[in-house]
């Protein structure tokens, strides 16, 4: 050793009692100090004043005593500290500790016995520090692991469950329990090869999924896994691996999805989608032929009046007018299920509308031999909403109430204003209902027993219609019975709006002027039909039966209309419409599909297309022949 430093150690060496206690002093982080052998305090370090807030003129002199709870005093613990100190040469403790203002705080704390040359006891050290901080953060993540812990716990949709660097299950929470069908007697200890399929325990899937969640840190797979005893289930797994602070691989966390129900759904909106379009084009291929029928039975009925005929006609007329309904009825429950009912908003007077409903209904009525009484108030009731769906439940409505009332019974309607909301109810001595019908009366096919036989057709849809119309419009609708057969009454509320003084309801006589119309229908029945009808009112009608043929037709000069099939051969009815609106004079022309198609998709594309009006097969001839000749006024009186 060099003599210099050998000179320092001495140096200090001879000092070494000084230094010592400058050392002890110099100690901020611990609380050091020295007891007599009765625990009284006899030196006092700037950690101790610190940690406790006495100073050593408070502190030396008294017993140590005076750092632990009233408590822990009563019980005698700091004499036992001393006294587990002198025995073992050494004690250690935790616990809360008293500062000066009262505050306590946990504390660490090293009792050492100090002894003299031979072995007497001359009194303790006694070291403290404060834990509170760490104690704090412990608590924390004790609690943050318990609340994770419960969370993981708590999940019941999902598996979700840990594994060690082998594979082997370490936990199985109550997800686990539903998905799996297993319990954590059946998987934990166990390599995670168990929950796979046999098939793929031979093809080492387990083994390769966790090969990548540990190269990746995450996998994401699909496949088969237990079930019960011997069964499978698909399943969404996603594998993440757990490291230390080194970057080694510690164990596997796995979440596990059932997928059954999900491809269930899946499966079913799948089927959906195709039963809607099913519905659709089946609609679309029964009103084609329902258009020309319809149309022949009204040219029968205003040529003829022998009375066999009539009678025949009528009865055809009566059922087309059935099975139009049915038709209709197939595509609304394709809306209603898809949500696409929508609604034209304007000033209806809906006193005017149940007016237009009652004579609608009024043949079936009087087929029953029902009376119908009406009673309304005097003024208009006057709501925002659509014309045609309004009219649409009114008739739905007293459809209803004849179906299930017997002949001779008796049908009554109101309409009253009440608190801003116009009610209408429509009520019957019909079989009623029980309370099972009634609480689901609005829910899709769903039937009453008819008092006669089924001979009107239906699916079950209307009330449920009813229903959603009303709902589009802001308003309610209710059932009510007395039970089995005591009638029912149904009641239907709307709110009111002011009327801005228009006209909003009425329609008034086109006159008649007649005008041009070429009819473009590659059903060579239909479009005779409907030129036969137009013929009889006096209008000059031609006839196309594909795209091409009808604009060869136009080039000659445009007529006042085309009625448009849109189902066209070589070229859609969409197609022949944008091509006449460029052509010289196409912007004038009114163009109105007459089509099979009827969703509003199918309506929105024909305005797309530049089409004026969509009428869905089978239009009724007077709603066709009052059309155009409103048309034939407008062109006379200049107005288009």
């Amino acid at each position: 050793m060099p003599e210099p430093l050998r000179q320092q150690i001495d140096a200090l060496a001879g000092r070494g009692t000084e230094l010592f206690r400058q050392l002890v002093e110099s100690v901020r982080d611990y609380g050091i100090f020295a007891l007599t052998p009765e625990g009284t305090i006899a030196t006092w370090n700037s950690g101790a004043e610190r940690i406790k807030g006495y100073t050593a003129d408070e502190a030396i002199g008294r017993h140590f005593s005076m750092f632990y709870p009233a408590g822990a005093v009563a019980r005698g613990w700091p004499a036992e500290e001393l006294r587990r100190a002198t025995l073992d040469g050494r004690f250690e403790d935790e616990g809360f500790r008293v500062r000066k203002d009262g505050s306590t705080f946990w504390a660490n704390v090293v009792i050492s016995p100090i002894l003299d040359d031979h072995g007497e006891l001359i009194g303790f050290s006694k070291v403290t520090r404060d834990l509170t901080e760490r104690r704090e953060s412990e608590r924390l993540l004790e609690e943050s692991e318990r609340n994770q812990r419960l969370l993981v716990e708590s999940v019941r949709d999902h598996a979700m469950f840990l594994l060690d660097a082998g594979g082997l299950v370490r936990t199985w929470n109550a997800g686990c329990d539903r998905v799996f069908e297993l319990s954590a007697n059946d998987v934990v200890g166990k390599h995670v090869g168990n929950l796979y399929t046999d098939s793929d325990v031979a093809r080492g899937v387990p083994r390769n999924e966790l090969a990548s969640a540990a190269a990746a840190r995450v996998h994401h797979a699909d496949g088969q896994r237990r079930k019960g005893a011997s069964g499978a289930f698909p399943a969404e797994v996603t594998t993440a691996s757990l490291t230390n602070r080194e970057g080694a691989l510690t164990g596997f966390v796995l979440v596990v999805r059932d997928l059954t129900h999900h491809d269930r759904v899946v499966s079913l909106e799948a089927e959906s989608k195709r039963v809607h379009e099913f519905i659709a084009m089946l609609s679309h291929e029964l009103r084609n032929p329902l258009a020309p029928i319809r149309n022949a039975v009204t040219l029968l009925q205003r040529v003829s009046s022998e009375p066999t005929l009539k009678r025949s006609t009528d009865i055809i007329d009566r059922q087309l007018t059935n099975l139009t309904r049915i038709v209709d009825d197939l595509l609304d429950v394709s809306r209603i299920t898809g949500g696409s009912i929508h609604i034209a908003r304007q000033q209806v007077n809906i006193v005017e509308v149940v007016n237009a409903s009652i004579s609608s209904t009024r043949q079936l009525a009087q087929s029953r031999h029902h009376r119908v009484s009406a009673s309304f108030t005097d003024e208009p009731l006057i709501v925002l909403g659509d014309g045609a769906r309004l009219t649409q439940v009114f008739v739905s409505l007293l459809t209803n109430a004849s179906k299930y009332t017997l002949d001779g019974g008796e049908v009554v309607v109101s309409a009253r204003d009440g608190d801003g909301l116009a009610t209408v109810k429509v009520t019957d001595n019909g079989i009623g209902m029980g309370d099972e019908l009634l609480r689901r009366a609005f829910d899709p096919l769903v039937q009453g027993e008819r008092a006669l036989a089924r001979t009107d057709g239906g699916l079950g849809i209307g009330l449920t219609l009813v229903k959603s119309i009303v709902e589009l419009h802001g308003g309610t609708v209710a059932a009510a019975s007395a039970g089995t057969g005591h009638g029912t009454t149904v009641t239907v509320t709307l709110p009111i709006v002011q009327s801005n003084g228009e006209n909003v309801s009425t329609t008034g006589a086109p006159g008649s002027a007649s005008v041009r119309v070429l009819v473009v229908d590659d059903n060579v029945d239909a479009a005779q039909v409907v030129a036969n009808i137009l013929e009889l009112d006096g209008h000059e009608v031609s006839i196309a039966h594909d795209g091409p043929a009808a604009l060869e037709k136009v080039r000659g000069g445009f007529p006042d209309l085309v009625i448009l099939d849109i189902g066209l051969p070589m070229m859609t009815g969409h197609d022949v419409a944008r091509q006449m609106r460029q052509m010289p004079g196409g912007a004038d022309v009114r163009i109105v599909a007459l089509s099979g198609y009827g969703q509003e998709s199918d309506l929105q594309q024909s305005a797309t297309a530049g089409i004026d009006n969509h009428f869905v097969k089978p239009v009724d001839a007077e709603v066709l022949s009052l059309y155009v000749a409103s048309i034939a006024h407008q062109r006379n009186a200049g107005q288009t």
